[in-house]
């Protein structure tokens, strides 16, 4: 029996602001992406996932949504959204769309309306007097409620622009499920579902310490039980569809057994694996993360960035005098991610070995979270800076006219530019292009397993089938096993030594 599309996808994430822009104002839109769709086949990846692209007033860079049925002005139209799928159907590629269904924009019309005291059930609302119902925390800083004119106060758990749904209340199903059958009706191939272990809170909303009040598998504000049964109603819109729909879940939990909760047969297709993501640069790190996830989870996903962290060539890098091996250790990682069973989720710019851009003015800084917490942190605004496509200044292509990109790119980033890479065999993009052939190609051939051999304890090995990996997170090079030939290394490899920071598939009776 053929699997799913989605069991071994490659999927690039586009941060649709920051992409590429068509229409010249600093800001990229779906024209843009659809511009550089022949790009994406060409890297090799199967499918995309578009950020937020919905009316929003941009409070929290389009997860703040006013209106889940359109597109943003600033992003083009709906026919530039139909224009979009059909092109990247053409090409091969699968569309993904974000969903955000844990809390919607204070400029939604149900919120406005809550505001006169109109279906203010379709959110957390409560009394509190002078003080808020708890001491719930924002995710963003501060408070997680705010006040209200007449007294009440509402619950947002992200920004006070983000007021929380309140899914005890049957319309916010019904709502959800007729957003969904509008965008597959469009043709979407599924969805990527923002905070999927939010949604219900525990009834009573009692306090919480605060180091209780991170993101858990199960606690009154995380992971409620109650959720599964959303999922339950989603999937049968989903397999009620034809072209294997689905859907992925954005899911922080303590554990992979947690995590194996939401993608029963019923519920979710995927969940991001977000502990491959935390893992440090250490080899029994991954080899945990890899034998955990494997034993759990039947459809396993791998990612290293997306558009909420620090950038993986930078988190690898920290602390190193050589300046270099952050992006020697992002290319080993990828190439053992790619090796490993299941899909893949690329974020826009990893193919460029992107570092995180740490020098971004105050000024030019949107994220909530830097404002909220009154610049005590960064935000995610750095690894948000739009993409350096081509010439030797900025904006390097991004928008026509030499219009400047709504942050700042950095003035090294000449030398990371797709043109620049193209040009040079040696360059991340083309080890992405090879390594992501290098996988189609191997696709059909692997099992859905792996097999542990002896390595030394800064590195790991392990077969599937016909291809054995080697990753050496350690300082000095370590023999690699009996082998045919290599097929790619993510540095040069001579002879029967893999140096330090590398990694390499081999070819094995």
């Amino acid at each position: 029996m053929e699997i799913p599309w989605w069991r071994d996808a490659v999927v690039y994430e586009i941060y649709v602001r920051s992409f590429a822009d068509a229409s010249g104002d600093g800001v990229g839109d779906l024209p843009g992406i659809r511009q550089r769709l022949p790009y994406l086949a060409e890297l090799g990846v199967d499918a995309i996932w578009l950020t937020p692209f919905y009316p929003s007033p941009m409070a929290d860079g389009g997860y703040d949504v006013a209106d889940y049925r359109d597109v943003d002005p600033l992003f083009g139209t709906l026919a530039d959204f139909d224009a979009l799928v059909t092109d990247a159907h053409a090409l091969g590629l699968r569309v993904l769309v974000d969903i955000v269904p844990n809390h919607s924009s204070a400029e939604h019309p149900w919120f406005r309306a809550a505001l006169r005291g109109e279906g203010r059930d379709r959110y957390v609302f409560r009394d509190g007097g002078d003080e808020p119902p708890n001491n719930w925390q924002s995710t963003f800083s501060g408070p997680a409620w705010t006040k209200t004119p007449d007294g009440q106060w509402y619950l947002h758990l992200f920004a006070p622009e983000q007021p929380d749904f309140n899914w005890r209340n049957p319309e916010v199903h019904a709502e959800f499920l007729d957003v969904l059958r509008f965008w597959l009706d469009r043709g979407v191939d599924g969805f990527r579902i923002d905070v999927a272990m939010g949604l219900y809170k525990a009834e009573g909303l009692p306090d919480l310490p605060p180091e209780d009040q991170a993101f858990r598998s199960e606690s009154p504000i995380w992971g409620r039980p109650e959720v599964h049964e959303v999922y339950r109603e989603w999937r049968k819109v989903l397999d009620s569809y034809p072209g294997e729909r689905m859907a992925i879940g954005e899911v922080w939990t303590d554990s992979a057994e947690d995590l194996a909760l939401y993608l029963r047969p019923d519920e979710l297709h995927q969940s991001f694996n977000f502990a491959w993501l935390e893992a440090p640069w250490s080899a029994t790190a991954f080899r945990k993360v890899i034998g955990d996830t494997l034993a759990a989870v039947t459809a396993p996903t791998w990612v290293l960035s997306n558009h909420d962290v620090v950038r993986h060539v930078t988190r690898y890098g920290e602390g190193l005098v050589n300046s270099t091996a952050g992006l020697a250790r992002a290319r080993a990682a990828l190439l053992a991610m790619l090796a490993l069973p299941g899909s893949a989720y690329l974020y826009q710019g990893e193919e460029l070995g992107l570092p995180e851009v740490k020098d971004l003015p105050p000024e030019a800084r949107q994220d909530p979270v830097f404002r909220r917490s009154e610049g005590s942190l960064p935000g995610r605004d750095g690894c948000r800076v739009p993409l350096p496509w081509a010439g030797a200044a900025a904006p390097y292509g991004f928008s026509p006219d030499g219009v400047g990109p709504w942050l700042p790119q950095p003035a090294d980033w000449a030398a990371l530019t797709v043109e620049r890479q193209a040009a040079n065999p040696g360059s991340t993009l083309h080890f992405y292009k090879e390594a992501l052939r290098a996988r189609r190609e191997l696709r059909g051939a692997l099992p859905d397993g792996i097999t542990w051999l002896d390595a030394p304890e800064d590195a790991l090995v392990f077969t599937r089938g016909p291809l054995t990996c080697v990753l050496n997170c350690g300082t000095e090079p370590v023999p690699l096993p009996p082998h045919e030939h290599v097929l790619i290394g993510s540095a040069p490899v001579d002879g029967y030594l893999l140096p330090p920071d590398t990694a390499v598939w081999l070819h094995t009776p």
